[in-house]
């Protein structure tokens, strides 16, 4: 038998099997001997109130064995002598494409500008020796793009276009942790993530398609107003045919120029821009906990989520990440870009997230499709002179920053490369900084203990979205003026995240198959 229930547990009863086992004896009656196994369908922190609470949804197997797998699998078959289809880019827009154009029956032939997830790593821990930046091999550029050594979360709002569900189970069969089909906010972990990523590249190669690193796309190939394919540099100089889908991430701002320089329809798109924002993790943990022990034995490092409006634009945190690190993410030289990344376990010192300023086309000098990119390069640019003309990074305690005060000294952070005490209040662009300013007093007063000097404000996050959109139709998913071109995930302006990026290689990749009449 079979029974499914909803309950809502202290931390300390719904810590494993067991513990939930031992719940259901005593409050709903079930027998332990009969209880053959638990499965945690949903999971969720209620940390409301101080007392804390875990919701769950369980399934409870009661005198037989599961007989359905945990994740439900996607069948792959043989593509080797399929057409193919260019996929430019191994993020996870490019990714799931691949992975969805193999199941329809197309060979992708994915092309990435950077190196293997692995060989990847060793120049990322290269920059805090060196302070200096691959640009073709870094927290953007790569194999799995920025989400693979970024922290790996998996939460998305976006429910309407397509099946997360689907993405988050084919994570599961390239080994993540089925608890990301149970969690409220799932998280795989920069530690855990690149493995993953290498078993969705094995499944690409083992069924017939291809996958280059270290192949940038120089230009697309035309025949009259349809790609029919691209060139590319690696050791020498190469070309591929098939439709494109571009999934080249937001920072590719190479690309963007490429683009509107061969008549490309682009538009400048909003973005966000800010700072990164550390807390020592114990302080969040007691704040959003409501207890002076933080966290305790049973609970998850504390996150948070602070949205309000100032001065008709949304102030808001980003990418939180609780027991995690801050990291250098810019793309190449005389920039300084900070994000944030939290290993499975999220069990460092530390606890950071973006906290940025909504920014409109309206709102910053210029003209063109590729202004607001100009603006974050600038940004970036004043950043690094700020920095020493390193990777080390700017920064000011909190309360300093809310009250125009230069810190003389800053907390020990996580951020490898280096910190350097600055005067951002000062320097950054006054509409970025003034709403901070104001949200951070919001904040403050909406948690106490939040805003504090025991807090380090770094700059600069810039890179929280595309700063261009690639436009296409919203149909067919094909650009509005180039046929055979399929703007794809975060870099086209369709995607912000991991899971949304995946949703939208699909959706491109079954419009590709359309195109060639096989779907």
């Amino acid at each position: 038998m079979i029974k499914e229930y909803s309950i809502r547990v202290r931390p300390h009863q719904a810590v494993n099997e067991a513990t939930i086992k031992d719940y259901l004896a005593h409050e709903e009656g079930l027998e332990m001997k009969s209880m053959t196994h638990v499965r945690v369908l949903k999971r969720s922190i209620d940390a409301r109130q101080r007392a804390i609470f875990v919701n769950l949804k369980i399934r409870v197997y009661i005198n037989e064995e599961p007989t359905e797998d945990e994740y439900v699998k996607t069948e792959y078959r043989d593509v080797s002598s399929a057409p193919q289809v260019i996929v430019v880019g191994a993020g996870p827009g490019g990714l799931f494409a691949a992975l969805r154009l193999i199941e329809l029956g197309l060979k992708p032939i994915v092309l990435e500008r950077g190196k293997n997830v692995h060989e990847r790593k060793k120049d990322l821990a290269l920059i805090a020796r060196t302070q200096q930046v691959d640009e073709e091999s870094n927290y953007c550029f790569g194999e799995g793009g920025a989400g693979a050594y970024s922290d790996g979360k998996l939460y998305t709002r976006s429910k309407k276009r397509g099946s997360v569900e689907k993405i988050l189970n084919v994570f599961c069969q390239h080994g993540a942790s089925t608890n990301i089909l149970a969690d409220a906010h799932p998280h795989i972990g920069t530690d855990k993530l690149p493995r993953v990523i290498e078993n969705m590249r094995n499944t690409i190669l083992q069924c017939g398609g291809e996958v280059h690193f270290q192949t940038k796309m120089t230009r697309l190939i035309l025949d009259g107003d349809t790609v029919v394919g691209v060139e590319a540099v690696s050791n020498s100089q190469l070309s591929f045919r098939g439709p494109v889908i571009l999934a080249t991430g937001h920072s590719a701002r190479d690309v963007y120029r490429y683009l509107a320089g061969a008549g490309v329809f682009l538009e400048a798109k909003a973005l966000a821009v800010g700072v990164r924002l550390e807390h020592p993790a114990q302080l969040i943990d007691q704040i959003q906990y409501h207890n002076k022990e933080g966290r305790g034995d049973y609970l998850p490092a504390a996150e948070y989520n602070f949205v309000t409006q100032v001065e008709g634009r949304g102030v808001y945190s980003f990418c939180m990440c609780p027991g995690g690190f801050v990291i250098p993410a810019a793309t190449g030289p005389e920039q300084i870009v900070v994000n944030g990344m939290s290993p499975a376990n999220r069990g460092t010192r530390w606890s950071n997230s973006g906290m940025v300023v909504e920014l409109r086309p309206e709102d910053v000098d210029g003209e063109g499709p590729l202004k607001m990119m100009c603006f974050q390069e600038e940004l970036e640019r004043v950043c690094w002179q700020q920095g020493n003309r390193k990777q080390t990074a700017p920064a000011q305690r909190m309360a300093d920053f809310v009250n125009g005060k230069l810190s003389a000294d800053l907390p020990e952070s996580s951020y490898a490369p280096g910190l350097i005490a600055s005067p951002l209040h000062f320097w950054m662009p006054e509409m970025i900084a003034s709403r901070l300013r104001q949200g951070f007093r919001k904040f403050g007063a909406m948690s106490h203990g939040f805003l504090t000097n025991n807090a380090t404000v770094i700059a600069v996050e810039t890179r929280t979205s595309s700063p261009v959109r690639i436009l296409r139709d919203k149909d067919t998913l094909e650009h509005v003026n180039v046929k055979g071109l399929f703007p794809c995930g975060e870099g086209a302006g369709y995607a912000g995240g991991i899971v949304s990026a995946g949703v939208d290689g699909e959706r491109c990749a079954e419009q590709v198959a359309r195109l060639l009449g096989v779907l």
